[in-house]
């Protein structure tokens, strides 16, 4: 391919300051062109670029040049500018130009193979087949081996899809006169990943946010490539605002993420340093504005996160978790253990007690959120009525018996003579249906007497009073007998 020379450019006043003429005689000291050999690694700066090829100062009187092509990243754009270095080998020498590649290719003899496996010089080669343990690759001339280990730094699954690329490889052996040859690729892969990786972890630092992929899951959280052959942790805490039980819930290998970068380790045992991520820094933290969308006496409903000795936390936004206390559990029944009433995943409607944006707290209710029944006890059962409950309890001194879910009287032992059949009554067990109706009621103590539904007790109403005044459950019946007893026993 013919290549016009480019002109030099010229640098300006403003650019540099003009040398004195000592500088400019020692600086133009080109060398002599028979000093360069085919197959020697030279560092060239970039002069120009051309529409073919790139135009590079060889140290020498004739400019080098190298396919354009050879420097295009894996986007197809060049790598390269005006001034940039390049290490670059030599691959001819002619009276008018030196041409230059990345690595040598075409057809070499058996000394420039040695020299190229001393000097570690890479060569192109072309795979042509895959073969038992590797690949069958052609490299200046010549049949070699490269195994499949050797290939690439990463696992391959599909060893076809190599076969027809020209790529470069290191020579490993030559032997047998050059009819045992053995390459690798690999090699040449790593030290371009440990110079990447050198070049990103100088210009790395905190708070940086950088794209990667999830390479491994473990039950603390995940590790993130953010360069090739650099890994940082993202700990399971670090995932989202909201409660992560297992990395998997969200993430899966081979996923691309976009992580910030919260700590960067140094380590007297490792070149690598630690480095940790968050995936969940890169979101509004939901408690910085947790008051503008929830209030004290909210109801709202949320999802069980654990269940603990003292409580339940249920989270009610992402990232906002609520405790239910054990005692805010229910009205209907006296809880021993948070798991009794809810399980972990569950949805629950709970109404907020409380919210302390300092402390990062939210007290909830689930009882609160079902309702008090008590509320409604004075004129459900007030009017002495009666009414089908179920024995709950048995005792010597009496039966507990359940009007409603989180109601539930007592009727005395002595009461029992009330019923058409006495013997029958003290039979009664747990889960057995009897009708009633309220003797007594206290709704501030949650207390209720209960006597057989049939009983002519005429004292069955002397004592029915209602929750204190605060408690607005004063039953007019109740406060009508309390009055005229009061009446009946001045009057005495």
């Amino acid at each position: 391919m013919e290549n016009e020379a480019p002109d030099r450019p010229r640098e300006t006043p403003d650019e540099e300051q003009e040398p004195s003429f000592a500088e400019m005689f020692e600086a133009y000291t080109p060398g002599d062109v028979r000093d360069l050999q085919v197959g020697d690694k030279i560092s060239a700066r970039v002069i120009a670029v051309g529409r073919d090829a790139v135009f590079v100062d060889t140290g020498t009187k004739i400019d080098g040049v190298v396919e354009r092509e050879e420097l295009l990243d894996e986007e197809g754009q060049l790598a390269c500018a005006v001034g940039d270095e390049l290490d670059l080998f030599v691959v001819a020498v002619g009276d008018s130009e030196i041409r230059l590649s990345k690595a040598l290719s075409g057809p070499g003899s058996l000394e420039m193979l040695e020299e190229a496996r001393d000097a570690g010089i890479p060569v192109e080669g072309r795979v042509q087949s895959t073969c038992k343990g590797g690949f069958n690759v052609t490299i200046m001339g010549r049949r070699a081996f490269c195994p499949i280990s050797q290939m690439d730094v990463a696992y391959i699954e599909d060893a076809e899809t190599y076969v027809g690329q020209q790529l470069n490889f290191l020579i490993e052996r030559v032997e047998e006169r050059g009819r045992n040859i053995v390459v690798s690729r690999r090699r040449l892969l790593e030290a371009e990943i440990r110079k990447q990786r050198q070049a990103f972890l100088e210009n790395l630092k905190e708070g940086d946010v950088v794209e990667g992929r999830v390479t491994r899951l473990m039950p603390y959280g995940a590790f993130v490539e953010i360069c090739p052959g650099l890994e940082g942790m993202l700990h399971v805490s670090q995932i989202s605002w909201s409660r992560v039980g297992k990395p998997e819930e969200l993430l899966a290998p081979g996923q691309e993420v976009r992580v910030k970068v919260t700590g960067i380790e140094t380590r007297e045992e490792s070149p690598q340093p630690r480095i940790s991520l968050s995936l969940r820094d890169l979101t509004p933290d939901p408690w910085e504005s947790v008051a503008s969308r929830l209030q004290v006496g909210q109801k709202v409903r949320g999802t069980v996160t654990r269940c603990v000795d003292f409580g339940a936390f249920v989270e009610i936004e992402p990232g906002i978790e609520g405790l239910v206390h054990i005692s805010e559990m229910s009205y209907a029944r006296r809880v021993h253990a948070a798991s009794d009433v809810v399980t972990e995943g569950e949805t629950v409607s709970v109404m907020i007690k409380d919210i302390d944006t300092e402390k990062r707290r939210i007290s909830l209710s689930i009882k609160d959120a079902e309702g008090d029944p008590w509320v409604e006890v004075p004129e459900k059962y007030g009017s002495g009525k009666t009414v089908t409950g179920i024995v709950e309890k048995k005792e010597n001194f009496g039966l507990f018996i359940q009007l409603e879910p989180g109601v539930t009287g007592l009727m005395p032992k002595s009461k029992f003579e009330g019923f058409e059949d006495p013997a029958a009554a003290r039979q009664l067990k747990p889960g057995d249906a009897v009708q009633v109706k309220v003797a007594e009621l206290n709704t501030a103590e949650r207390k209720m007497v209960l006597v057989p539904a049939g009983s002519t007790d005429e004292g069955e109403w002397k004592s029915f009073t209602a929750a204190a005044p605060q408690d607005n459950g004063v039953s007019d019946l109740g406060e009508k007998l309390r009055r005229a007893l009061a009446g009946k026993s001045k009057q005495g």
